[in-house]
């Protein structure tokens, strides 16, 4: 029972887990790791039998993908450690969550590991809408706040990084929508 008490407090982590990206960008009441991860498991449910994937293992990849962050924190490439270091903390973080398991280790560690590989369609589709909660989230944080435009970096970060088209569509419209709210917006020009 112990080891499951320390599970939930990992997850206790990423519950209070700012997103260290919008942290540093002084964004106020920015969202968490694990309001990030729901969103991405929700955005499962835009799946249905035509796009051929595994709604199932798209929803679990999405809520175990930044786990390992309740130990080692929220990596961003701004944050000074290699992306090879980053790895490694966290697998070794992932491997320390996954160890107080017990039998559903292995499962926990298999869905990270197809993450990071992300050789499968699923784990290229949850890599999609980790680009796309971010994106997405940048245009609430735009529009809550009335500064159009001032994240900027988070649109040009992911141009032409998605693959699947469904995602593909939902950044265009999302830019669509930007773009008439931009238009539209008086702005602040403090960006807050």
């Amino acid at each position: 029972m112990n080891n499951y008490i320390k599970f939930m407090e990992v997850l206790g982590n990423v519950k209070h887990l700012k997103r260290t990206g919008w942290v540093l960008r002084k964004v106020k009441e920015c969202e968490t790791v694990s309001g990030h991860m729901y969103r991405m498991a929700m955005m499962s449910f835009f799946l249905d039998d035509c796009h051929g994937l595994d709604r199932t293992r798209v929803m679990e990849m999405s809520l175990v993908h930044d786990l390992a962050e309740g130990i080692v924190g929220d990596i961003t490439p701004y944050c000074g450690v290699s992306r090879e270091e980053k790895l490694l903390k966290e697998f070794s973080a992932m491997t320390e969550i996954a160890n107080l398991l017990g039998p559903n280790r292995d499962k926990l560690m298999a869905l990270f590991n197809e993450y990071e590989e992300g050789k499968t369609p699923e784990a290229r589709f949850v890599k999609d809408l980790d680009r796309l909660d971010m994106v997405m989230q940048a245009f609430e944080y735009e529009k809550r706040d009335n500064c159009p435009n001032q994240l900027q970096e988070f649109f040009d970060s992911t141009e032409n990084k998605f693959s699947h088209p469904l995602v593909v569509d939902i950044v265009n419209a999302i830019k669509k929508q930007r773009e008439s709210v931009s238009a539209t917006s008086t702005g602040n020009p403090s960006g807050n």
